[in-house]
């Protein structure tokens, strides 16, 4: 049945979880392009056949005329769903950088395509030249913090580190009071390895 290869696409998406994906699937993704090449090839050999017959390809109406509409409505129905499941795994791949930063984790990476893996990393190039431009940490405090200092427990043995402000020593299981940003590089690290700080 005609479509049925890019509906399951856009299903798949449907079914995951909201901003979660699941592995890029290249293979019905290339099915779907396979069809759309054969259907674009039957509509044209439809077409060429109107004409060869010496017919108004506009204003013919016979078989030829509804065949080559019925390829060219799945031809435009595949598109569709191709740039659907693209568009949206695209939205969801430029949120990861608002939530896990400019690296993500291996397990995402891996359910990534090349091209998918490619626009992340461009996006990122992107935002980062902004923020230097700008002066400002965008991926920081997408809600306006009520006070710009949290109470942090350090998990793992982090040495002497410099912050914006002081110097602090974040040995393992110490209690400190930092600024937000200068703690939040770290917490947002949870997302990559294991926690080094806890935010209370």
């Amino acid at each position: 049945m005609h479509g049925r290869q890019a509906s399951q696409l856009v299903k798949e998406l449907a079914s995951s979880e909201k901003g979660q994906l699941k592995p890029f699937n290249s293979d019905l993704f290339d099915q779907v392009i396979e069809q759309c090449e054969q259907h674009h090839l039957e509509l044209q050999s439809l077409i060429r056949k109107i004409q060869d017959e010496g017919l108004d390809v506009q204003t013919t109406r016979n078989a030829d005329h509804y065949g080559a509409l019925i390829h060219h409505l799945s031809l435009v129905r595949n598109k569709r769903c191709l740039l659907a499941y693209v568009y949206n795994r695209a939205e969801i791949i430029r949120s990861f950088i608002w939530k896990v930063g400019p690296v993500l984790p291996e397990e995402i990476q891996e359910k990534l395509s090349h091209t998918e893996g490619d626009h992340f990393r461009r996006y990122s190039a992107s935002l980062n030249s902004y923020v230097q431009e700008v002066g400002v940490d965008l991926t920081l405090d997408m809600v306006p913090p009520k006070d710009p200092y949290i109470k942090v427990r350090v998990l793992d043995d982090m040495g002497a580190i410099v912050l914006s402000d002081k110097t602090a020593n974040l040995a393992r299981h110490s209690m400190h009071f930092l600024r937000r940003t200068d703690a939040e590089q770290y917490i947002a690290q949870v997302f990559i390895r294991l926690p080094s700080l806890v935010m209370f």
